[in-house]
């Protein structure tokens, strides 16, 4: 079965910043040396001592790990894959009606990725890195992703297990929509016109390497 994607025109993109974790580490001084000459219980009392302060000094070297950014107005991750909800979507130039419309989306289910938010509004990223403002009810927390839409022209096989052994139950064209079912990390199940199968990760716009999707 052959599965064929229209084409779908984009504009340039913008680039946000990512924030960088500050990690701090802790020093102590050396042991008394009072301690080291006193009798053997004040010894071994001084020992536990010294020892309590390498165990803080090795927790304190742990680095912390970076939060993962999230909106300031849903308090979702950010980035995020998100789809359209209609087949008619203003992309904008800025967070309001008042902002000139750039591009018109007219293909419902269509993965976006939301690199900001604004009040109601949430600036989008398409798989070409067209990028604008939409309003947030335009949007489906529903998983969907392109099939490879850097590789136009070529064709995938969708898998009826995941193993690229198993027999194909689709040969889907660069650029078709699946839905997501699920991802473990390294395949994804994935439904195209009722026919379900699945596809190996990394051949998907929609889903976050190594991501798992339940």
């Amino acid at each position: 079965m052959l599965i064929q994607s229209p084409n779908v025109m984009r504009l340039a993109c913008l680039l946000m910043l990512a924030a960088v974790p500050i990690v701090a580490v802790a020093t102590h001084g050396a042991p008394d040396a009072q301690a080291a000459n006193g009798t053997p219980a004040e010894k071994a009392v001084a020992g536990a001592a010294e020892g309590a302060e390498a165990a803080r000094v090795q927790v304190a070297a742990v680095p912390e790990q970076p939060a993962t950014p999230v909106g300031t107005v849903s308090g979702l991750p950010i980035p995020r894959y998100v789809s359209l909800k209609s087949d008619r979507v203003n992309l904008r130039e800025g967070p309001s009606k008042d902002h000139r419309v750039t591009w018109v989306f007219q293909r419902a289910g269509l993965p976006v990725e939301v690199t900001a938010e604004f009040e109601t509004w949430r600036r989008i990223r398409d798989s070409e890195g067209a990028e604008g403002w939409v309003l947030h009810s335009l949007l489906s927390g529903r998983r969907t992703a392109l099939v490879a839409p850097w590789e136009k022209g070529q064709t995938f096989d969708m898998r009826d297990q995941t193993d690229a052994k198993s027999p194909i139950t689709a040969r889907l064209q660069a650029g078709v929509i699946a839905n997501v079912r699920s991802c473990d990390g390294t395949w994804c199940s994935v439904m195209v016109r009722d026919v379900a199968g699945y596809m190996k990760q990394d051949r998907l716009w929609g889903v976050y390497p190594h991501e798992q999707v339940k």
